[in-house]
C-alpha cells in the first residue's frame, strides 16, 4: 500500500509539472496577443487619452500662435521705428550734404579770380517776403558789417540774384531780379564768339512762367535758345559778368524793329541760402616825385 500511494503521488507530481510546464510554453507564444479584455480596457484608456490631448494640445498650440503673433507685433514695430530713424537720418545727411556743397560754393566765389577786385561778404538768408509780386529776402547783414544799398547779391558761379534795397544795422533787404517792384532795369550782354556781342535790357519779370523778359535786343542780331545772359556793366550797378539765365524763347516785337527773349534765372530765386554780396574796390592812386 504506501509502495502504490508514493507511486501515486510521483505520478501527481510528474502530471502536474507536465501541465506547469505547457502552461508556461502557451504563455510565452500568446505573450504578444492580447485578451478582449485587454483590448477593451486599451481602447477605453486611448479613446480618454485622445479626448484629454487633443484638446490640451490645440489650446497649447493656440497661446503659442498668440505669443508668436504677438512677438512678430513687437519686431515689426521696432524695425518700423528703426526704418523712421533711418530714413531721418538718411534725410539730415541730405540736409547736410546740400549745407556742405553751398558752403563750399561760397568758397570757391571767395576764390573766384574774375572777383578779385571785389570786396566780398557771406550772408545767409533769413528771411523772405510772403508777397509774390514783391520778390524780397532779408540777409542776416547790416551796416554795421558795411554793407549798402545798390550792391549786387550772387550766388555760387556769379549767379546774380538781385541787389541790396534797404540796409538796416545787422539786416539787410535783397530786391530780387524777379521783383515786380524793381524799376532798376538791367542792362544785359549775349556773348557770341564768332560774332558781336547783343545787347538789350531785362526790363520785367514773368511770374506765371517764371523768366525774365531780355528786351530791346538789335532785330538782326544772332539770338537763339541756350545762350547764355550776363550783366554787360554798362549800367554801372553791377559789373560785368554776372550770369543772368539761360534764354529760353525768341520772338519778335509787333512792329519787327526788335526781338524780345524770355530768359529763365540761372539761380534758383526759390531755394536760396547762402549768398555773397559784392562791392568793387575803392580804386587808388599815388603820384610820385617829391617837393622842391
Amino acid at each position: 500500500m504506501p509502495s502504490f500511494f508514493s507511486n501515486k503521488k510521483l505520478i501527481v507530481l510528474l502530471t502536474s509539472l507536465i501541465v506547469l510546464i505547457a502552461l508556461i510554453s502557451y504563455s510565452l507564444k500568446e505573450g504578444t496577443r492580447s485578451t478582449w479584455t485587454e483590448q477593451f480596457v486599451q481602447d477605453v484608456v486611448g479613446g480618454f487619452q485622445y479626448v484629454v490631448n487633443v484638446p490640451a494640445r490645440y489650446v497649447a498650440g493656440f497661446f503659442q500662435n498668440v505669443d508668436d503673433i504677438n512677438n512678430a507685433y513687437k519686431e515689426n514695430k521696432r524695425l518700423k521705428e528703426n526704418l523712421a530713424d533711418y530714413a531721418s537720418v538718411e534725410q539730415e545727411n541730405r540736409d547736410l550734404s546740400m549745407q556742405n556743397n553751398e558752403l563750399k560754393a561760397q568758397l570757391n566765389l571767395l576764390k573766384d579770380p574774375a572777383l578779385s577786385d571785389f570786396k566780398k561778404y557771406s550772408a545767409t538768408m533769413i528771411g523772405r517776403s510772403s508777397d509774390q509780386w514783391n520778390q524780397l529776402i532779408t540777409l542776416d547783414k547790416g551796416k554795421v558789417n558795411g554793407i549798402k544799398n545798390g550792391m549786387p547779391v550772387i550766388t555760387s558761379g556769379r549767379r546774380l540774384i538781385g541787389s541790396i534795397s534797404k540796409t538796416g544795422n545787422f539786416t539787410s533787404k535783397v530786391s530780387l531780379i524777379s521783383d515786380q517792384q524793381n524799376v532798376n532795369q538791367i542792362s544785359a550782354v549775349i556773348e557770341n564768339k564768332n560774332s558781336q556781342p547783343v545787347f538789350g535790357m531785362i526790363e520785367g519779370y514773368d511770374q506765371n512762367k517764371g523768366v525774365l523778359l531780355f528786351q530791346k535786343i538789335p532785330i538782326k542780331a544772332n539770338v537763339k535758345k541756350g545762350q547764355i545772359v550776363t550783366t554787360s556793366g554798362l549800367s554801372g550797378k553791377y559789373t560785368k559778368g554776372l550770369v543772368i539765365g539761360t534764354i529760353t524763347h525768341v520772338t519778335t516785337d509787333q512792329y519787327g524793329l526788335t526781338k524780345a527773349a524770355e530768359v529763365k534765372p540761372a539761380a534758383n530765386l526759390n531755394d536760396l541760402s547762402y549768398v555773397m554780396i559784392i562791392e568793387r574796390k575803392a580804386q587808388t592812386s599815388s603820384s610820385g616825385g617829391k617837393g622842391n
